[in-house]
């Protein structure tokens, strides 16, 4: 049976496409109304009369591309429409500005600000209002009564007063776009900021992971194979040269091992070169927090089985151990901190207790508790972080060891090693 898809169309028309339409009809509307008018009551000559309203209204769609031409082909109209008024028709109706000629200059005063700016909409602002004022100087006869001067006066302060809210009205509308497009913008960097930096995280933690178990195996097994011939004396030759072959491999390895690391940290993030630390070295972690003033103790249970464990189980322990530590010094100094480690059958558990306040841990409760969920959770096991019955922090983690004793070398017994 074949399913029909439904494909969804894309519209017709963009707003754009929308706004350059309604444009056109609001520009022939006006035309059509500015001719008859200014014919029949200012008795301009019709042929003129055409001519100058597709000067006024034509200026409309004109400014969307060029907008110094719209300028100066309007105000050029405005200073002529009145000049070619009849003096007696001039008392009965709107002068020096009609009806169609202030629609026409609200309507471009907005356009030309809201598209182009401040300064091209005050320019237009103020060359036509000085336009139309120009015109009582050059038609005196028009204005030689006290009654046709103050209707002439309240024309351009209304024309005036509406062509200056148009402005203002269209400068606020333009900065709001404009507001919003740059939060638009900001939101879209953000996000591929926050997606950088997990993609940055997610790396580094991959990184970690192969440089902290497969490189440091990597180098055991290079350095075993390449003291293979001194250590066992009784092999033949050919023995000698299996291992020296894996010994260049396993440095082969070592030196691609190095690139990949080279391209998975970040810049800020240098590769580790230390031999990686394991459960034998605990103790001597433990003495370094001691060292530091805090008061710590240590258990150690059953640890013969979790010592011969894979370099990986060790690491985890260790690394929880330490960041475990590292934030009970940082967020509660001065507090006394349980380390236990217990070896049981096929798991490794382990159990860090600060008497501090739970409340004080909450604060560095971050990456730090994040990274070692994350190491416990590749091994199979499990991590949790909370307050305990009695009101202090306690960190628990459980490692499988593996089924006990695993043929990889730990830290505490493999030879020194090669790291990338």
């Amino acid at each position: 049976m074949k399913i029909m898809t439904r494909v969804r169309r894309a519209p017709r028309h963009s707003r754009r496409t929308i706004a350059f339409i309604g444009l056109w009809t609001v520009t022939v509307g006006l035309y059509s109304v500015f001719v008859p008018v200014h014919a029949a009551l200012y008795g301009t000559p019709v042929a003129l009369a055409f001519l100058l309203g597709a000067a006024v209204c034509g200026a409309l769609p004109l400014s969307i591309a060029r907008p110094r031409t719209a300028i100066v082909v309007f105000c050029t109209a405005v200073l002529i429409v009145p000049l070619v008024t009849d003096t007696a028709l001039a008392a009965t109706a709107p002068w020096p500005w009609s009806v169609p000629a202030t629609l026409a200059f609200v309507g471009l005063v907005g356009l030309v600000t809201g598209i182009h700016g401040v300064r091209p909409g005050l320019l237009l602002l103020v060359l036509a209002l000085v336009a139309s004022l120009t015109a009582p100087l050059l038609r005196p006869d028009i204005i030689e009564t006290a009654n046709v001067a103050a209707t002439a006066t309240a024309d351009l302060i209304v024309t005036a007063s509406v062509a200056v809210a148009a402005f203002l009205l269209a400068l606020l509308i333009a900065s709001r776009l404009r507001i919003g497009v740059e939060l638009t913008r900001e939101r879209e960097h953000s996000a591929l900021e926050e997606s950088r930096r997990a993609l940055i995280e997610e790396r580094t933690r991959i990184a970690r992971e192969l440089h902290d178990v497969i490189a440091h195996s990597m180098s055991v097994i290079q350095v075993q194979a390449s003291t293979a011939r001194y250590r066992l004396p009784s092999i033949d030759d050919t023995a000698a040269a299996e291992f020296d072959d894996i010994a260049a491999t396993a440095r082969t390895s070592l030196s691609e091992m190095r690139r990949m690391l080279g391209v998975l940290r970040t810049e800020d993030q240098a590769v580790e070169l230390a031999p990686q630390n394991g459960i034998d070295d605990i103790p001597a972690l433990v003495d370094t927090i001691r060292r530091a003033g805090v008061d710590a103790g240590l258990s150690l249970v059953g640890m013969d089985a979790a010592t011969s464990a894979p370099p990986a189980v060790q690491i985890a322990a260790y690394r929880i151990v330490q960041e475990s530590l590292s934030n009970a010094v940082r967020h509660a100094s001065g507090n006394a901190v349980t380390v236990q480690l217990q070896a049981d059958v096929g798991t490794l558990r382990i159990r860090v207790r600060n008497a501090a306040p739970a409340e004080a841990q909450d604060r560095g409760a971050g990456h730090g508790l994040r990274g070692m969920r994350e190491r416990a959770e590749v091994l199979g096991g499990s991590l949790s972080a909370g307050p305990a019955p009695d009101g202090a922090w306690l960190v628990e983690a459980a490692l499988p060891l593996a089924g006990g004793r695993d043929d990889s070398p730990s830290p505490a017994s493999a030879p020194p090693k090669e790291n990338p």
